[in-house]
C-alpha cells in the first residue's frame, strides 16, 4: 500500500472540534429530565455494613433515593470475561451484599435533582461499619505470594514460571554478576477526563453515554450484569479525555448509573470525582523483583534470573506480562523467570500504559547498566554483545527487530559519545549531570476487527467501526487508511467510531488499534472497491461494461480498464448508476501461521541527560532522545506525539507518580492532584522521537506495530540510570525521590 496519504504528517481531522469545544465527551449528553448520582464510598479498608441511615437523606431538598445493598435489586451478574478481564475470580458485585472488599468500595449511591443536592446528600450519609484490619502492603509479614491460577495453566500467555538451561547455577559461577532487588510504587492512571457515565432506559432498553475504552465489551458486559440481550444495550463514547488504560474494563460506576436509572425511572448522569478514580478504576500495581545477571569478562550473558511479584486484590488475580520480556531481550543460554502475585485488600489492578513490560524493563535495563559499570563496559556496548539472532524464549525468528539500529539513531541525535563513563564526571557549573540509556519493547499484538464501508452518491465514503480514541489520533489515522485504499482525498472521507452497533473492534490499548482496526478498514474499503467494480461491469452505462472485474483497476478513486490511461469512472458515477449507497463490511485477522512461524515485537532506545544539584538533590530531566522501530509509521506528527506523551509518562514514573496507602485502612493518602505528583509543563525537558525505517511484511497487511505503550517504557530505567551516572547512587525504588541522592 504506497501513496501520498499514509506516512504523510497530516493534522488531526478532529482537532477543530477539540479545541472548539465540539467534541462530546461522555458527561456532555446530558438527557431531558435526567437526575444527578453520587457515590457513598466505603470508609474502613476491610469488614461489613453495619447500619445506613438513609431516611434522614432521603428527606433532604432535592433527593429522589437512596440505593443501598439492602433495597438495590438482585442483579443477574451472569458470566462474561473477555481478554481485558482477569480469567481467574470474579468482578465486583455492587451494592449485592454487606461486604466491604476495600477503602473506597461504593456502599451505597444517591439520586437527587441536582449535583450540589447529591452531593450534599451523599456527604451526610452516616455509615455504620464493623471492620477489620486490611493488609495493603505487599511486604507485610501477613501478605502472602501465590502462584497466579491462570499462568499455571499449561500455555498460558503469562507464564508463571519459565526457564531454559541452568540460569541459578550459571548465576552462582559467573565470572561477574550483579544480583540486586527493585520496587515500583503504585501508581493511578488520573487522565485528565473523570471516568462519566449518562444513563437512560426506554423500556427494557438501555442507552449509555460512557467514557469507554471497549464499547462492545461495555455493551457485553452490563448486558450480563442485568440479565438482558447485548442488542438492548447501547453505549456510545466519540471521545476519551485520556485514559491510558483505566477504562478498558466496565468499572462499578457504570453498572451503578443504569442501576439507578432503572430505579429511578429517569436518566442518570453519574460522574466519579478525581479522589473516587483512585478506589475503584484500577491501577499499575505495586511491583517487587529480583534480577540477577550473570557475564563473562568480555561481557556476554551467561545468566539471566527475573523474579518478579505483583499485587492483585483479594477476588481477582490481576497478571501482567511483568517478566515476559526478559526471554527475548538479549542472547543468554541460561534464564529463568518466575512471576507470582500477592492478593491484598484494595481493589484490583488495571492495565496503565506499557503494563508489565514498563514495569519488568525497569529492573532488566537497570540491573543490565549495573552490570555495564560491574564490567567496565559502555551500557551500550554490553547490550550490542547480546543481541541475539533469534527470539531464544520461543526459538522463532523475529518478524524484524532493530534495536542496534535505533540505539546508533538514538546516540547520533543524543551524543552519546560525549558521555565521561565516570559517575559524577560530568558538571554543569555546580549541577551534577548524567546520562543513561535503555532499551524498550512492546509486542506488536493484533486482534480480530471488523468495518464497514459506504460508498455515497456525493462521491465521499463512511467508514464506521466500534472503535475508541483516547487522544492518539485515531479518527485521523483511520482516515488516512481509507482514504490511501479508496484513491480518495482526506476530505471525502469521514470516519466514525464510538458507537456499540457498530461492527467490532478490540480494546483500544495493547497498541493494536492501529494493526487490528486500520487492516479491517483497509479490508473494507478493498470489498467496496470490489463491489462497486461487480455494479459497473455489469452496468451498459459505464465505460468498463462488459469486462471482467479482473481486468478493471481502481487508480486515484476511479475505476478503468486495467493498462486503459482513461481517467477512469469515479465512485459518485458508480454509485449513481446503482441507484444506492455501496455498503461492504469485511474483518481482519492475523494469519495463525505467520503468528506461529515469527515472533513479533516493536523495539526502541532511550537516551536521557538528567542534571541534579548536589545540595537539595532535585532531579530535572533536561533531555530525552528515543528512536523506535514500529514498521511503518502512518502519520509522523501523531507518532512523535505519542512518543512525547509516552515519554512524558516515563517521568512521572521514575521521578513522580506514587499513590501512598494507610496501612490502617488502605485509605489512598494522597488521592487528589495536589499531593499525586505528575509531570507539568515545567517538567518537561527537549523530547525527541526518531523511528527506523523498519519494514515489516508479516505483522499485518499494512506493516505497522504499535506505539502508544512502547513509548513509556524505556523512559524510566534510563532516567534512572542517568540518575546514577550523575551521581555514583543507585536508586531501585521508583520514583526516585530527593532524598534518595543527598549525600552526606
Amino acid at each position: 500500500m504506497t501513496g501520498t496519504i499514509v506516512g504523510q504528517p497530516l493534522p488531526r481531522v478532529d482537532g477543530r472540534a477539540k479545541v472548539t469545544g465540539a467534541a462530546r465527551y461522555a458527561a456532555d449528553f446530558n438527557q431531558d429530565s435526567q437526575l444527578h448520582a453520587v457515590i457513598v464510598s466505603a470508609t474502613v479498608g476491610l469488614g461489613r455494613v453495619t447500619a445506613i441511615d438513609s431516611a434522614r437523606v432521603e428527606a433532604m431538598p432535592g433527593v429522589v433515593a437512596v440505593i443501598t445493598h439492602r433495597n438495590a435489586p438482585r442483579l443477574a451478574y451472569g458470566a462474561h470475561k473477555t481478554y481485558i478481564d482477569p480469567a481467574v475470580g470474579e468482578r465486583l458485585h455492587v451494592l449485592q451484599d454487606d461486604k466491604v472488599r476495600f477503602y473506597g468500595q461504593p456502599v451505597a449511591i444517591v439520586v437527587a435533582d441536582t449535583l450540589d443536592h447529591a452531593e450534599r446528600a451523599a456527604a451526610a450519609l452516616q455509615v455504620s461499619y464493623e471492620s477489620e484490619q486490611p493488609t495493603v502492603d505487599p511486604q507485610d509479614p501477613r501478605a502472602e505470594a501465590i502462584i497466579p491460577e491462570a499462568a499455571a495453566q499449561p500455555d498460558a500467555r503469562i507464564p508463571a514460571d519459565t526457564a531454559r538451561g541452568e540460569a541459578d547455577n550459571a548465576l552462582a559461577n559467573a565470572e561477574v554478576k550483579v544480583d540486586e532487588t527493585y520496587d515500583i510504587a503504585r501508581e493511578n492512571h488520573n487522565p485528565m477526563e473523570p471516568h462519566a457515565t449518562v444513563a437512560a432506559w426506554s423500556g427494557d432498553r438501555l442507552t449509555l453515554w460512557s467514557k469507554s475504552q471497549f464499547v462492545v465489551n461495555e455493551q457485553a458486559e452490563i448486558a450480563a450484569i442485568f440479565g438482558i440481550p447485548a442488542e438492548h444495550v447501547q453505549v456510545n463514547c466519540p471521545f476519551i479525555g485520556g485514559a491510558f488504560g483505566t477504562s478498558l474494563r466496565t468499572w462499578p460506576h457504570v453498572t451503578l448509573a443504569a442501576l439507578a436509572a432503572r430505579q429511578v425511572g429517569r436518566p442518570v448522569k453519574l460522574v466519579l470525582t478525581r479522589k473516587q478514580m483512585f478506589f475503584t478504576t484500577g491501577h499499575r500495581p505495586r511491583t517487587l523483583q529480583r534480577i540477577g545477571l550473570g557475564a563473562t569478562r568480555e561481557g556476554k550473558l551467561t545468566a539471566v534470573v527475573h523474579e518478579g511479584t505483583g499485587e492483585t486484590s483479594r477476588y481477582e488475580q490481576f497478571l501482567e506480562a511483568l517478566t515476559a520480556a526478559t526471554g527475548y531481550m538479549y542472547s543468554c543460554p541460561n534464564v529463568r523467570t518466575r512471576y507470582r502475585l500477592t492478593p491484598l485488600d484494595t481493589g484490583t489492578p488495571n492495565h496503565m500504559r506499557g503494563p508489565g513490560e514498563a514495569s519488568g524493563i525497569f529492573a532488566l535495563e537497570c540491573a543490565l547498566d549495573e552490570l555495564s559499570y560491574a564490567l567496565g563496559m559502555d551500557p551500550v556496548e554490553l547490550r550490542r554483545r547480546n543481541e541475539p539472532e533469534i527470539d531464544e524464549a520461543e526459538g522463532k525468528p523475529f518478524s524484524s527487530r532493530s534495536l542496534l539500529q535505533c540505539y546508533d539513531q538514538a546516540a547520533e541525535h543524543f551524543g552519546w559519545s560525549r558521555r565521561d563513563p565516570k559517575p559524577r564526571a560530568m558538571r554543569d557549573g555546580r549541577l551534577l549531570v548524567g546520562m543513561g540509556a535503555a532499551s524498550a519493547t512492546y509486542p506488536a499484538y493484533h486482534a480480530p476487527a471488523s468495518a464497514l464501508v459506504r460508498l455515497r452518491p456525493d462521491g465521499t465514503a463512511e467508514v464506521e467501526v466500534a472503535a475508541s480514541d483516547m487522544g492518539p489520533g485515531t479518527y485521523t489515522s483511520m482516515t488516512q487508511v481509507a482514504a490511501e485504499t479508496l484513491g480518495l482525498p482526506m476530505e471525502r472521507v469521514r470516519f466514525s467510531l464510538g458507537r456499540s452497533d457498530f461492527p467490532p473492534a478490540p480494546s483500544h490499548g495493547g497498541s493494536w488499534t492501529m494493526a487490528s482496526v486500520g487492516s479491517a478498514i483497509r479490508a473494507a474499503c478493498l470489498a467496496a472497491q470490489e463491489e462497486a467494480a461487480k455494479l459497473a461491469v455489469a452496468d451498459q452505462r459505464s465505460p468498463v461494461f462488459g469486462a471482467n472485474v479482473e481486468d478493471v483497476e481502481w487508480a486515484a478513486g476511479r475505476l478503468r480498464r486495467r493498462g486503459d490511461q482513461a481517467p477512469g469512472q469515479p465512485y459518485r458515477d458508480i454509485v449513481a448508476s446503482a441507484g444506492r449507497a455501496i455498503e461492504a463490511d469485511a474483518s481482519a485477522q492475523r494469519d495463525p501461521e505467520v503468528a506461529h512461524r515469527y515472533s513479533m515485537h516493536a523495539f526502541g532506545a532511550v537516551m536521557v541527560e538528567v542534571a541534579i544539584d548536589p545540595d537539595v538533590g532535585t532531579i530535572r530531566v533536561r533531555r530525552a532522545v528515543g528512536a523506535y522501530g514500529i514498521g511503518r509509521v502512518v502519520n509522523p506528527r501523531l507518532a512523535r506525539s505519542q512518543c512525547i506523551g509516552g515519554m512524558i509518562g516515563g517521568i512521572g514514573m521514575a521521578l513522580m507518580e506514587r499513590t501512598a496507602l494507610d496501612g490502617r485502612d488502605g485509605r489512598p493518602v494522597n488521592a487528589h492532584m495536589a499531593d499525586y505528583l505528575m509531570p507539568v509543563n515545567l517538567d518537561i525537558p527537549h523530547l525527541e522521537a526518531h523511528f527506523v525505517d523498519e519494514v515489516d511484511p508479516h505483522v499485518n497487511p499494512l506493516g505497522v506495530k504499535g506505539l502508544g505503550e512502547i513509548a513509556l517504557v524505556g523512559m524510566a530505567p534510563a532516567i534512572a540510570n542517568a540518575v546514577f551516572h550523575a551521581t555514583g547512587i543507585r536508586v531501585r525504588t521508583l520514583p526516585i525521590r530527593i532524598e534518595d541522592v543527598l549525600t552526606s
